[in-house]
């Protein structure tokens, strides 16, 4: 398995930024949350004390007097105050493996965004700030931020006034991160009758509509079918999300069951875009899946589906997918600029073409 030759998790030097290079490089790996969470914990409480404290603290062996510094976290500061590599940081990036082969290398040079992401407004760990600045400092040059929709309470879905309210956060933070960009969106739920999960005045705004299959996942294939093409028709919807629904790992889950071909000839029809999710519990759509929406003509849309900073890498999993699927990087949304995309989803607004 492979992640991208690229940056990112860590800003400037010192012992804040070793800790949160922990916590990305654990986020990589599917630590459990708590590891990272810990790290990040610790990030915080060394920023706020500020280096006048922290030097004192550390030479008297009292960095545990901070809130949220454990013994782990004070040897990464002491290390990092030394001049030094953390130990720790030292060995997550020794076992940081590379691309699997040039192939998905070159296919990774190519992308320059991600259009499904997630954010502590929904199931995401991470402020969108942080998510933003972990993208950028990968070296993309957009992320589409799109928390849950308010039928999934589990994830803390986004009613309209909350997204709206988010709407402003992320205005405010694009005139701060420019040329950087986040992309306003919502992975909004495919209801039972292919209808979307949020007010159509509020998705019209977005400039990205992940539309993605959450409930009655076993329900009869025709009627799947039928759901899933609906919502593909409809014209908020820019990318199929993570469209069998399955996990691989674990307990696992196994795949809806839908006509695939029907499915995504209506991808075709009204260039919706079919979602590589490359979470490595998802890899949605299994691989025959994926050679019969080549087949079929359909645009596509590597995605992380991340919920963490450090998740942000995993596009390479979805890379490793569409390079053994034979899928061309110039049918790859995700490999288009910014500018390009808000075009090709404002035509699904407007009806017009595919691509």
């Amino acid at each position: 398995m492979g992640f991208p030759a690229r940056g990112g998790g860590q800003q400037g030097e010192g012992p804040a930024a070793a800790l949160r290079r922990i916590a990305y490089l654990l986020e990589t790996e599917r630590a459990e949350p708590y590891k990272s969470r810990a790290f990040r914990r610790a990030a915080a409480s060394v920023d706020e004390a500020g280096a006048s404290r922290i030097g004192p603290l550390a030479a008297s062996g009292r960095l545990t007097d901070l809130p949220g510094v454990g013994a782990a976290t004070g040897r990464v500061v002491e290390e990092s105050l030394a001049g030094r590599t953390p130990a720790y940081q030292a060995e997550l990036e020794g076992r940081r493996p590379g691309p699997r082969d040039e192939a998905v290398a070159s296919l990774v040079r190519q992308l320059r965004g991600d259009l499904h992401s997630h954010s502590d407004w929904s199931d995401g760990g991470s402020p969108i700030e942080e998510m933003a600045r972990a993208a950028r400092d990968r070296g993309t040059e957009y992320l589409a931020l799109t928390d849950h929709s308010p039928r999934l309470t589990v994830a803390h879905g986004l009613d309209a006034e909350r997204l709206t309210r988010q709407l402003d956060v992320v205005a405010d933070l694009n005139q701060r991160l420019a040329p950087f960009r986040i992309l306003t969106g919502i992975e909004v739920d495919i209801l039972q009758d292919g209808s979307l999960d949020q007010d159509p005045a509020l998705l019209s705004r977005l400039d990205v509509v992940v539309a993605s299959v959450h409930s009655k996942l076993r329900m009869d294939s025709a009627e799947m079918t039928a759901r899933m093409v609906a919502a593909v028709e409809q014209p908020f919807t820019d990318v199929l999300g993570h469209c069998t629904g399955r996990l691989i790992v674990g307990r696992g889950r196994p795949p809806s069951s839908f006509d695939a071909d029907a499915v995504f000839t209506a991808c075709r029809r009204t260039g919706t875009a079919v979602e590589i999710n490359s979470r490595p519990e998802r890899r949605d759509p299994p691989h025959e899946l994926l050679v019969r929406a080549v087949a079929a003509g359909c645009l596509f849309s590597v995605d992380t589906d991340a919920h963490a900073p450090g998740q942000l890498e995993w596009q390479s999993y979805g890379c490793e997918q569409a390079v053994d699927a034979g899928v061309d990087a110039g049918r790859i949304v995700t490999t288009w600029g910014a500018d390009r995309v808000t075009a090709w989803t404002a035509s699904h607004r407007s009806g017009g073409a595919a691509d």
